[in-house]
């Protein structure tokens, strides 16, 4: 609710000379419009939602402390606002005896309208004569001192219920608001067996609801605690409220969400997941029997060989993938979430060891392929050229072939065999075209 500013200040001049007629009156009307502001202000303050609230709340700490001593303000604002009000209706009465007021009136209204005639009972003035030294009975004022002073106490008051109603305003609404996602995401966590004690995220669920808990109750009961004045404002509710612990609350709930979003995605694809990676493993598997199987019949039919050996199957992602699937059956999903990851990672790797033990089980085998694919090869290039029935080539090439289709075969003395069939047919085709006629144009 708003509430109007400070009260006008007093315009009036310091005691002088005594006051005509005209002056008494022009300093009665702007008192009567400064009397109607003030009691404006005075009123809107009292039924200012902040300070209703602060009436009836149970406070604690730096409001508590703060509230007692704006209270007493409030008291004396009322009672300087009567002495103010009386001060004036006692000038009004005087002008008021006669139309022409005689000198004895004009005095008394210089005095009143200019000089110290406001007595304020010393109740008002000095609520602790312990510290502000001994009582006196009264206390006198000028209508400006007295205005000066509702001013101070005004503002003080004000800027105490503005910035209280501004927290209770801002940060109650919003941490409620939070609490209700709360709510709804430890809903859903519970639903994909996120639960404190058996996954991070549900730990930091709980640490969330109590820091909002207790964020609520410090709110309600010292909202001056949450509040931030503004840099060199000298405005009533200057500043703003103090969100930091709301905010790093929020920040960690985002966090929990993704989290619990990321487990409900490996509940939707869990099912494909698992099946790729029996896939994966099962292709392995047979990846490496295949090895198994080439590796015996490298080690028959090739001599003098070095043939790796060859591993068995993944016995302990076999049994982490059936773990995985206990898991998914279970609604296990904060647990399934992580070792699926980590499985398909292993699965991607241990196929490909698999295909680089079939490589190198196989090696001698594609040795073995491509000297007989280079055999043929060159003598397909003699017959081309009419040489097939060369005795040299054919001893050679049968040499070559016997070592090369036999078993074991030595794959050394093999690709030797091989190298000499294919220097005789360079040397006879080098001799062939050097005893071609030359060709003299």
């Amino acid at each position: 609710m708003g509430v109007a500013g400070p009260f006008p200040g007093y315009a009036g001049r310091p005691p002088g000379p005594v006051m005509d007629r005209d002056e008494a009156d022009r300093a009665l009307a702007r008192l009567g419009a400064e009397h109607e502001a003030i009691e404006t202000s005075l009123l809107a303050l009292q039924d200012h939602a902040g300070r209703r609230l602060l009436e009836g709340a149970d406070l604690t700490g730096v409001t508590k402390e703060r509230w007692a001593a704006t209270e007493q303000s409030i008291t004396l604002l009322w009672g300087y606002f009567d002495a103010y009000a009386g001060a004036i209706g006692a000038a009004r009465e005087i002008r008021a005896r006669r139309r022409y007021p005689n000198r004895e009136d004009l005095l008394a209204l210089t005095e009143l309208l200019r000089g110290q005639g406001v007595a304020v009972a010393s109740t008002a003035t000095r609520p602790d004569p312990s510290i502000t030294g001994p009582a006196r009975l009264s206390e006198r004022f000028t209508l400006e001192e007295l205005v000066a002073r509702m001013n101070e106490l005004y503002a003080r008051s004000l800027d105490m219920v503005v910035a209280s109603d501004s927290v209770w305003s801002a940060l109650p609404a919003r941490i409620d608001l939070l609490a209700a996602e709360l709510r709804r995401t430890r809903s859903l966590a519970h639903s994909v067996g996120v639960r404190p004690g058996e996954h991070p995220a549900g730990d930091d669920l709980e640490s969330i609801t109590h820091e909002l808990t207790t964020l609520r109750v410090q709110v309600i009961s010292d909202p001056l605690a949450f509040w931030l004045p503004g840099p060199g404002s000298a405005a009533p509710g200057g500043g703003r409220p103090d969100t930091a612990r709301y905010d790093r609350a929020a920040r960690a709930l985002d966090d929990v969400r993704r989290e619990i979003e990321a487990v409900l995605a490996v509940r939707q694809d869990a099912e494909q997941r698992l099946v790729r990676l029996r896939d994966v493993l099962s292709r392995a598997d047979r990846t490496l029997a295949e090895a198994r199987s080439a590796r015996g019949e490298v080690l028959a039919k090739i001599a003098a060989s070095e043939v790796p050996a060859v591993s068995g199957p993944p016995t302990a992602l076999q049994e982490r993938l059936a773990a995985a699937s206990e898991y998914r059956r279970h609604a296990q999903w904060h647990r399934l979430s992580p070792l699926l990851d980590s499985l398909e990672r292993e699965a991607e790797d241990e196929l490909l060891r698999a295909r680089e033990s079939l490589s190198a089980v196989t090696a001698p085998l594609a040795v073995r392929a491509e000297l007989r694919g280079r055999l043929d090869a060159y003598k397909a290039k003699v017959a081309r050229h009419g040489l097939a029935e060369d005795p040299v080539l054919i001893e050679r090439y049968d040499a070559a072939r016997r070592m090369l289709w036999s078993a074991p075969c030595d794959l050394r003395v093999a690709g030797q065999a091989v190298l000499r069939y294919q220097e005789a047919v360079a040397e006879l085709l080098d001799a062939g075209r050097s005893s071609a006629p030359e060709d003299r144009r």
